[in-house]
């Protein structure tokens, strides 16, 4: 929805908004400009610090800021590609300037020249006096390129049961499938959900993508049993108990068609670990569990100490005693210490979860994966959680993410999700974001980036206002990147950017330029440019993971064969009739499938409506992605054997069990973990993407 003319930002505002990165405009389609309200401008510069609450409060700014940045010698960040020449932030220095550099080793250098990959502290001196400092980021030309092409699967962990786990996937799951996959099907990879740490309370948000802590993992994921301190319990009676527990959680889920309930799984799981953590560590574990607390030193304590207070205080920070609001205050500090056995256990769980994480990777490189578990960076924190507490200065009050109306949604979207301040992160050295991808790598040999256009620019919606209402924010996408592309080298890890939707221009291809995969959906690629029909796949892009669905769409057989028109008709999401709907997703689909006969990829594509011969559609559906030049190629597991239910449906909360639902067949029968590899079904579609067996072409 276009603002009313009068609410259009005047001239002064609009500059003052440009010097800030806030939008006053975007462009949801080449050919349309929908002017953003000025409300939303002020609301913006508001939340970065900047009053403009009236002409003389803008002209007032305004002149700030022109000042700030007429006087200044550099900006807070500045970004050097190695092999490329100086950037216009240091050729643009008054002649005669003095460059020092102090790099992340402690090290001083003259000059910008021959400086190692890092994040390093530069020092300009002008003839006149003037000095300047910045963050120096100096980063390799590209991020690392997946080693040659590769197929794997896309799972949502919890929905990965085993007869042994406790009413949901958890890490050795995970192990267990890398280990399967890469070993008798050729797999290179495994794509996982987000596991970041999730807000406690019941009912937790069961959404993967709303955590507490991005940076820390969630211990749920945890397998209780390889803990191996879990064998030297002495009372297994107190264990007893819950494990006869565990196995009734896992039972009513696999066997009685039961949700998975993730609230039940941790109360027992903490129970459990209340137990195990009594045990002393030995010697060389203790070393390395006091390793991992000074490695995360700060921001490990500010996390434990969190979750220490919500056991006290409940998990909405702003709903604690005022002393506790802020991390650093005395009374924080008094609590910190009142509570410094449960800081201690919320710490450990931490370590131990992120040494399950890395014994996973190493499962998958050791079966022969050339990138391993593909981890899921998700594109905010929950504004009650540990992150928001912890980083409140880097964080804009009264904001939250979202999406602008499009296509898909006339009303935009809200994702209650506060952003990070680009101000305030250019002044730290965008340090939060580089302790987090830092914290990540440590067990990823590749990492997926929800909404990837979120290194460029984020909507912003202020509180109490629709979506319809913010606006857009720029960040330093070069900054962003560069420190995305050294960590990424260090770690030796590929990056998948989930960059679907409206995507501004010429972000996709700076994107490729710097070697961030992209990602492209089968049903999604079409011509749009031309005649609006399936994309064949020698047009394809080559820099992508290329998949036929994802965890927010309908699976694969529920596409051929229209299911999810129906479940979408029982919930009421329809814009129109069903009819309707159904004659798009028929005609859509018989597209698809008369391209994929016309390749030689499907026998007799006409000799019955889409989903007839479903098996064979969905083999054929992955020759086709074999066909185009994809770097990566992945498989949603659930279409290994043909479940029709989307892991979550957009639009929807109660009405429908988003994230709570196990792998199933096409009966909707769950199938644990040792059925699911044991599938002739599972079995004949890995052998198309291993070129071998009957049913490869």
């Amino acid at each position: 929805m276009a603002a009313a003319p009068d609410e259009h930002p005047a001239p002064d505002l609009a500059r003052l908004a440009e010097l800030h990165g806030v939008a006053t405009s975007y462009r949801p389609a080449p050919d349309r400009t929908v002017q953003v309200p000025a409300s939303a401008v002020t609301a913006a510069l508001a939340a970065l610090g900047v009053d403009a609450a009236g002409p003389d409060a803008v002209r007032t700014a305004l002149a700030a800021r022109e000042r700030e940045l007429r006087e200044r010698l550099l900006p807070p960040t500045v970004v050097r590609w190695a092999g490329t020449e100086p950037p216009a932030a240091l050729t643009a220095l008054p002649p005669g300037t003095r460059l020092r550099v102090r790099t992340e080793d402690g090290e001083e250098h003259d000059g910008t020249a021959d400086l190692p990959l890092g994040v390093h502290h530069l020092t300009a001196t002008a003839p006149d006096g003037r000095t300047g400092t910045a963050h120096l980021v100096i980063a390799p030309d590209r991020l690392p390129a997946p080693p040659g092409r590769s197929h794997g699967l896309l799972v949502q962990l919890y929905s990965l049961l085993s007869r042994r786990s406790w009413g949901m996937g958890d890490l050795t799951d995970l192990a267990e499938l890398a280990g399967w996959a890469g070993r008798t099907a050729g797999a290179g990879f495994v794509q996982v959900n987000p596991l970041h740490a999730a807000v406690p309370g019941a009912p937790t948000d069961p959404s993967p993508y709303r955590p507490s802590s991005r940076r820390f993992p969630d211990p749920v994921h945890l397998r209780v049993e390889d803990v191996p301190e879990f064998a030297y319990v002495r009372d297994r009676d107190r264990l007893h108990p819950l494990l006869e527990r565990a196995e009734r959680l896992r039972a009513d889920v696999l066997d009685k068609g039961a949700l998975i309930d993730r609230d039940a799984v941790w109360e027992l799981k903490r129970e459990a670990l209340e137990i195990v953590l009594q045990v002393p560590l030995a010697p060389g574990r203790q070393a390395a569990y006091d390793a991992f607390r000074a490695a995360h030193g700060q921001a490990l304590d500010d996390y434990a100490t969190w979750y220490a207070l919500t056991e006290v205080h409940g998990p909405d920070w702003q709903r604690w005693p005022d002393g506790l609001h802020d991390p650093r205050s005395e009374a924080t500090a008094r609590a910190r210490t009142g509570l410094a056995d449960r800081v201690d256990f919320h710490a450990r769980l931490a370590w131990l979860t992120d040494g399950q994480l890395r014994a996973a990777q190493r499962v998958a490189r050791e079966a022969g994966m050339s990138v391993g578990i593909v981890h899921d960076l998700a594109v905010g924190v929950h504004p009650s959680g540990a992150d928001a507490w912890a980083q409140q200065d880097v964080f804009a009050a009264g904001m939250s993410v979202g999406a602008p109306p499009d296509a898909f949604n006339a009303r935009g979207q809200d994702w209650g999700l506060p952003p990070w301040r680009p101000d305030r992160l250019a002044a730290c050295g965008h340090a939060p974001y580089r302790d987090l991808l830092r914290a990540l790598f440590r067990y990823a040999g590749a990492l997926r980036i929800d909404h990837v256009m979120g290194l460029f620019r984020l909507w912003w919606i202020p509180q109490g206002s629709p979506p319809t209402e913010g606006t857009y924010i720029h960040y330093d996408s070069d900054a962003m990147l560069a420190i995305l592309a050294l960590e990424a080298t260090r770690a030796g890890a590929v990056v998948i950017g989930e960059d679907l939707g409206t995507v501004e221009p010429g972000v996709r291809e700076t994107l490729e330029r710097r070697g961030v995969l992209g990602t492209s959906v089968l049903w999604f690629e079409r011509d749009w440019a031309g005649d609006g029909r399936p994309l064949p796949p020698d047009r394809w892009r080559a820099d992508c993971l290329a998949t036929a669905t994802t965890h927010d769409l309908p699976p694969t057989a529920a596409r051929l064969t229209g299911d999810h028109v129906d479940l979408r008709d029982r919930l009421g999401l329809l814009t129109r009739s069903a009819a309707e709907e159904r004659a798009e997703v028929t005609a859509d689909t018989a597209e698809w499938l008369a391209l994929l006969g016309s390749l030689g990829l499907l026998d007799s594509p006409a000799a019955g409506p889409p989903g007839s011969d479903e098996e064979e559609e969905i083999r054929a559906v992955h020759r086709f992605l074999l066909r185009t030049p994809a770097r990566l190629i992945g498989v949603w597991l659930p279409d290994g054997i043909g479940d029709r239910r989307p892991q979550n449906l957009p639009g929807t909360w109660y009405e429908y069990p988003n994230w709570r639902l196990p792998i199933a067949d096409s009966e909707g029968r769950p199938v644990p973990l040792e059925e699911l590899v044991a599938s002739p079904r599972l079995r004949g579609l890995l052998g198309v993407l291993r070129g071998s067996g009957p049913s490869a072409r």
